[in-house]
């Protein structure tokens, strides 16, 4: 486990973010015949993009939760985010297709969802945490580099908007 910062920190990112959710959800726990291969191809597809510093993905962190798993990604460009949903001789296109034929053969055993945000500016803060989050993605910087207040923060204007 990474050592935990006890100073102020904050992400150290700017230009294009893209932060894509992705999750499932167990519809009928009791057939892991259907959700367990869905389950299993995720991690195929983040260490194939780990691998890979081109690729586009900056980070994700994977987090459980009452209806199934749900992976944050940041992602440096929507463009390189598509362009590997798109390619096909990667390991999402032969996921996605097996997911289709079992979502054909049982229909709502398992769900799929995600939302893709691109995000202009973003804010953030880390006290007596580890990196995590898009500063785990990205990198962190101590609170002053990036503004000492979150408006500050956001607005990429250090030390120009009033305290938050």
């Amino acid at each position: 486990m990474p050592p935990i910062v006890p100073s102020r920190m904050t992400h150290d990112h700017e230009g294009e973010l893209v932060v894509f959710l992705i999750g499932m959800r167990f519809n009928k726990p009791w057939r892991p015949d259907l959700w367990l291969p869905v389950f299993a191809a995720m991690p195929k597809m983040l260490a194939e993009l780990s691998r890979d510093r081109e690729s586009g993905l900056l980070g994700f962190r994977v987090l459980l939760g009452s209806g199934g798993p749900t992976v944050v990604q940041y992602w440096s460009s929507a463009e390189k985010l598509y362009a590997y949903a798109a390619q096909p001789d990667a390991e999402h296109r032969p996921a996605w297709s097996a997911f289709n034929r079992r979502a054909r053969a049982v229909p709502g055993a398992v769900g799929i969802w995600h939302e893709t945000y691109v995000v202009e500016r973003a804010e953030s803060v880390y006290v007596a945490t580890p990196p995590m989050g898009l500063a785990a993605a990205t990198g962190s910087v101590p609170v002053g580099r990036r503004g000492e207040t979150a408006a500050e923060r956001l607005r990429g204007r250090a030390g120009n908007a009033a305290a938050a």
